[in-house]
């Protein structure tokens, strides 16, 4: 037993009974639970009950023994001179301020199912794929669940965006060029990617566009590749660089993105080079992105982009390679989608638009489920993933509660509590 799950308990009224008995045999009717506190001073606010004859309003404390009052130091506290009811799991003490200010104690250990207690401990002591692996059902699945998580996602994520639209006074073209690079530089150059993105005023993109080696040759400076040319392109991006550094006063900063354990296709050189493209090829992208209103609209703004022809033949500087494009792939697509642009769109919109909600909803459920390690266990535990709403859900629900253990707030782990059949 924890404080929270006792208090978990108490909140959502998971008793065997409620015909309480205070620890002299009173009875104890429970007229208003309160309010659940997560903040300083008593657990449960604005509770009322009735003993002996008397109607009773204030509020409520537990703990696991009695004798935590003491240990608490409650007494000497102001904040729990209104306590009407002191509720325990288990009663070991006589508290001499409580009797005298006629405050009834309430044990609960005989009033728990000791069953759930015992799925408790399972889920919080599990190191399975999530912790109620042994006692989930994808039958209990509440309603809407989806729905909420990616919603809470967004929201969530909308608010990281309106912090950095702060910084850059409200320019939603600078904070996507900011999310696409940190998109595009993947798990091992995401952060580097952004820092790259940061370091450039968007300004400078927006005076050079229209030239796509400039791009090139800008992010490939910055990224500190070109102070030793190899070969005569490699000397044109660097003649480049040298002009526009000069020209826009762009910080003398060297960021270097990572290659190792990543797959050639990812090296960041292809993708910044097919970050290049993409603002060579859409000079009004952000336009484009805010006024797509369907899945297949934004695929198109995304699936003509490749890397420039040097890299048909290259992977890196210097070393060629078998002729092959480097075009986005649909599943590098749909991630940027899913982690940047309709986020992105919900922000946009959210103060404009009162049906976004549903219509960036839409366009999740209209965009294939992702394929990774988190959605492979979800499918091991019998998860039917349809579209990206539910692995979204399924993989935003899986680091915010699963690897937390954060099991008391989790709708499905609600459910399966509440149970008390034998599993």
């Amino acid at each position: 037993m924890t404080e929270k799950l006792l208090q978990y308990l108490w909140n959502y009224k998971v008793f065997k009974h409620f015909d309480f008995k205070d620890i002299e045999g009173n009875s104890v009717e429970i007229i208003n639970f309160g309010k659940w506190n997560t903040n300083a001073g008593p657990d449960f606010l604005d509770a009322k009950i009735k003993t002996k004859g008397l109607l009773i309003a204030g509020n409520i404390e537990l703990h696991i023994r009695t004798s935590d009052w003491i240990f608490h130091n409650h007494s000497q506290d102001p904040n729990y001179q209104n306590i009407i009811l002191h509720v325990v799991y288990q009663n070991d003490a006589e508290i001499d301020d409580l009797i005298r200010k006629n405050v009834p104690t309430l044990e609960l250990k005989d009033y728990i199912d000791k069953n759930i207690l015992w799925k408790y401990e399972k889920l919080i002591n599990g190191t399975q794929f999530i912790p109620c692996e042994g006692i989930f059902d994808p039958n209990k699945i509440p309603i809407n669940f989806h729905e909420a998580n990616v919603l809470k996602k967004l929201d969530e994520k909308s608010q990281e965006l309106e912090k950095s639209l702060d910084l850059y006074k409200n320019n939603f073209e600078a904070i996507l060029f900011q999310s696409l690079a940190y998109s595009f530089g993947l798990k091992v150059n995401a952060h580097i990617f952004r820092q790259i993105a940061e370091s450039i005023d968007f300004s400078v993109i927006n005076k050079i566009r229209q030239n796509e080696s400039q791009l090139e040759a800008l992010f490939f400076g910055i990224s500190g590749w070109l102070e030793n040319p190899g070969d005569e392109q490699m000397m044109i991006w660097k003649r480049e660089f040298e002009f526009i550094r000069k020209k826009f006063s762009i910080p003398d900063l060297k960021l270097h993105p990572k290659f190792l354990r990543l797959r050639p296709p990812n090296f960041p050189t292809i993708r910044l080079s097919q970050l290049a493209d993409l603002y060579y090829r859409h000079q009004n992208l952000f336009s484009k992105i805010v006024k797509a209103d369907t899945a297949d609209g934004l695929y198109d703004v995304f699936t003509p982009v490749k890397a420039s022809e040097y890299w048909d033949c290259h992977f890196n500087f210097g070393t060629v390679s078998k002729f092959q494009p480097k075009r986005l792939s649909k599943d590098f697509i749909e991630l940027v989608l899913l982690n940047t642009v309709l986020p992105l769109k919900y922000t946009y919109h959210k103060y404009q638009n009162e049906e976004i909600a549903d219509q960036i909803l839409d366009l999740y459920k209209n965009t294939p489920a992702e394929k990774n390690s988190i959605t492979a266990g979800w499918k091991k535990m019998g998860m039917n993933i349809k579209n990206a709403l539910e692995s979204q859900s399924l993989i935003y629900h899986f680091k915010t509660s699963c690897e937390e253990k954060n099991c008391l707030n989790c709708g499905i782990g609600f459910k399966l509590l509440k149970e008390s059949s034998d599993v």
